[in-house]
């Protein structure tokens, strides 16, 4: 029987180098006790920031200092956890790396209400007198902006308190998606014993051998179903936790206090999802041809991932992945093309699953770290592009601490997703134009029409469930498993229309969703898709400048608001055009599709009379 591998029979070469954040973990404890030492201190400034323009100078630096060493610190001991959530060492430094940030953020807290008890017209006059302030201006003004939702130091201290609590929920799910839930073993398609994992799940449903797919579907709900009203409850809590923040700091609603953080107006949430609603014809249809084209009476959920082109087989080891992305993004330049090999020659990738790693993909890293990505690669067409999906990810960071002070760095998730998703338009459209093989050609298109189903439709649904769930919540309603399930089966059915069969087990999937735990997030994946789509469009047809407003996009980080950032692309996302010239885009995928595949069948049937 095939089963996962430990840590220790992984190749070293396909492993990150953790240890260019610290070379040994006497070098952590040393930064560890450090944080604690400025955080004491950092308190002495209390009830001065008023006194100047050096005096707030000396602290916003003393903070930045206590937030690069704790996200260092973090960023180490998460990833520690996620190579092996089953190690005790590191879930132990885990958790204290957690609770050193709440200490650290507990301690800085009553920065920023009193950076609010400041006049407007006296803090204009810090700026203006000290140059080194400068760079603080989109800071102070993304305060100043959220005053009405800053609360006293007193009670500013006591949420970041609370942070830890607030997590819970999330660290809950995390333990038990990870660590604890265990699949079970079913028959591959040659009829072998293969232990079904979270890694390998994405491979069967993709399986050509239907058999295989239900048995693999119904084996992880299976699990999942075991969990039903634990996983119902941490949810709950959640979303919770979220209505608790946005009444404390004076928000309508979860929603809007979440958007906020942006500058993001809920209009712009809701545009999304009315414009989506809009265009729900194009995935019916795409549903349509999908049920056709694979010969089936029903068209089940365990039927919408397996390629549609049957006789397209493809197999892609992750050395030659590394070839085809750097092809694929030739687009982008030299200097871009120069950091993407350094980041695949350098240790910032961890390749492949191991028992007990954290599920899925991530690029992360910290200011004074370069990008690391977690993937867990399995020689499918979809994991090269998301080697190329987190690459976006990473040298959008890279490009961004080089270029950026500490303090604009952070580029906010509203933007993360454009560069990622950029290169995997770039990537598919190398690769389309590079095929000579029609069957290939169809089976891109086919990808590239399951990327946006994924990214917008998905994505855009999931972002109506959370909207959705916490309006009940914030409502009085009791948010219990059944009720997350009845909402999100007719959301299921709403999206997918009259030709597919919502299978009961669809009806728990919101239980193994992570993203739900960081709530009004996922919506970004479909804006930043559709605008990542006008970018890429703009950088294949020549557009004048765009390929160096785009790097400037990337090297801008966080120093302005992501609507703005992206108006410097040429991409407005108070409209609704960016989203439907994508989906628009998606309609005629699907049209062409169907073309191809008539085509294809049509000299088929003239080959078999000849013969």
């Amino acid at each position: 029987m095939s089963k996962a591998k430990t840590r220790k029979e992984i190749d070293e070469k396909y492993k990150w180098d953790i240890e260019d954040i610290y070379v040994n973990e006497n070098l952590w404890e040393e930064d560890f006790n450090q944080v604690k030492e400025l955080a004491q201190q950092i308190q002495s400034y209390k009830n001065t920031l008023k006194n100047s323009a050096e005096q707030l100078l000396e602290v916003l630096r003393l903070s930045d200092e206590i937030d690069r060493k704790t996200s260092k610190l973090f960023l180490y001991a998460k990833m520690r956890r996620d190579e092996d959530n089953t190690n005790d060492k590191y879930k132990t430094l885990f958790d204290r790396a957690e609770g050193l940030t709440v200490l650290a953020k507990s301690a800085s807290a009553f920065i920023v209400p009193e950076i609010l008890s400041i006049s407007d017209e006296q803090l204009q006059k810090f700026l203006n007198d000290n140059d080194d302030l400068k760079i603080y201006s989109h800071f102070i003004d993304t305060i100043t902006r959220q005053k009405e939702h800053i609360l006293s130091p007193e009670e500013e201290k006591l949420m970041a308190m609370v942070a830890e609590i607030a997590t819970s929920s999330s660290n809950i799910f995390t333990m038990l998606n990870n660590a604890d839930i265990k699949f079970p073993v079913i028959k591959d398609e040659e009829g072998n014993d293969v232990e079904l994992t979270k890694g390998n799940f994405g491979r069967f449903m993709e399986s050509s051998d239907r058999r295989v797919r239900k048995d693999a579907f119904k084996a992880l709900y299976s699990s999942y179903n075991k969990l039903f009203n634990t996983l119902g409850t941490t949810l709950s809590s959640s979303v919770k936790t979220n209505i608790f923040y946005s009444k404390a700091r004076k928000y309508n609603s979860a929603l809007e206090a979440s958007l906020d953080q942006d500058n993001v107006t809920v209009d712009v949430y809701e545009n999304l999802i009315k414009t989506v609603h809009n265009n729900l014809h194009h995935l019916h249809r795409y549903m349509n041809l999908r049920k056709k084209v694979l010969e089936v009476d029903e068209l089940h959920i365990y039927d919408l991932y397996t390629p549609l082109v049957k006789e397209y087989k493809v197999k892609i080891p992750y050395e030659k992945a590394k070839e085809i992305v750097l092809a694929g993004l030739q687009p982008l330049g030299d200097d871009y093309l120069n950091i993407l090999k350094q980041g695949l020659d350098s240790g910032w990738i961890d390749v492949y699953e191991n028992v007990g790693k954290t599920s899925g993909a991530y690029s992360w890293g910290s200011y004074d770290t370069h990008p690391y990505i977690l993937l867990n690669y399995d020689d499918k067409l979809n994991d090269v592009f998301t080697l190329a999906h987190e690459l976006g990810h990473s040298l959008h960071s890279y490009y961004s601490n080089r270029n950026q002070p500490f303090v604009n760095s952070q580029y906010t998730i509203f933007v993360a997703e454009v560069a990622s998703t950029v290169n995997e338009l770039l990537l598919s459209d190398y690769m389309l134009k590079n095929s000579t093989d029609i069957k290939e050609k169809m089976n891109l298109i086919n990808h590239y029409l399951e990327q946006f189903r994924g990214t917008v439709f998905r994505q855009t649904m999931f972002a109506e469930f959370e909207k959705l769930m916490h309006e009940r919540a914030e409502k009085g309603e009791a948010i219990t498993s059944e009720l997350l399930s009845n909402i999100y089966n007719e959301l299921n059915k709403f999206y997918f229309g009259p030709d597919v069969v919502i299978d009961d087990e669809v009806r728990i999937e919101w239980s193994r969703i992570p993203h739900f735990y960081s709530a009004f997030y996922v919506y970004k994946y479909a804006t930043g898709f559709s605008a990542a789509s006008a970018i890429k469009q703009k950088i294949i047809e020549g557009e004048p400048n765009i390929l160096r407003d785009y790097i400037n996009f990337l090297k801008a980080g966080g120093s302005d608001y992501p609507l703005n950032l992206l108006k410097n692309t040429g991409v407005d996302l108070t409209t609704p055009e960016p989203i439907e010239l994508a989906l628009e885009q998606f309609g005629n995928l699907v049209e062409e599709l169907d073309e191809m595949f008539i085509k294809v069948d049509s000299a088929a049937k003239s080959n078999y009379k000849q013969a």
